[in-house]
């Protein structure tokens, strides 16, 4: 199976997206009030994430710009963040037990967004 963008419903008659690969969401949005809207945030996940920096926030970096923020959890494990130049949180991940597994997924979307098929 190859990887893809799936566009579903969600609470409220609003839209929500995920990052797939074999079924499994690897990224997830915040709900959005339109599809169209959903859609757009996939364009620019599409076009920026390539070229994204990654800020491990848990070792005191910063970033500004388009970024993935690789955050410790209260349980001491970690998760990543999409995040646009303006601050707003785009899609993140689950949080995961090893750093590696936050970077992997982070490597999957640089990778492969940006031919993945949208479905909704």
């Amino acid at each position: 199976m190859a990887h893809k963008f799936t566009i579903s419903a969600a609470a409220s008659d609003q839209f929500k997206f995920a990052f797939e690969y074999n079924s499994e969401k690897i990224f997830w949005s915040e709900a959005y009030k339109q599809k169209a809207s959903a859609k757009s945030a996939i364009e620019s996940l599409k076009n920026n994430a390539p070229g994204a920096i990654t800020v491990d926030l848990s070792s005191d970096e910063t970033g500004t710009g388009y970024r993935f923020e690789i955050v410790q959890s209260k349980d001491a494990q970690h998760f990543v963040r999409f995040v646009a130049s303006n601050g707003e949180t785009m899609v993140r991940t689950e949080t995961y037990a090893s750093k590696a597994s936050a970077k992997n997924a982070i490597q999957s979307l640089q990778t492969n967004g940006p031919s993945a098929n949208v479905e909704d």
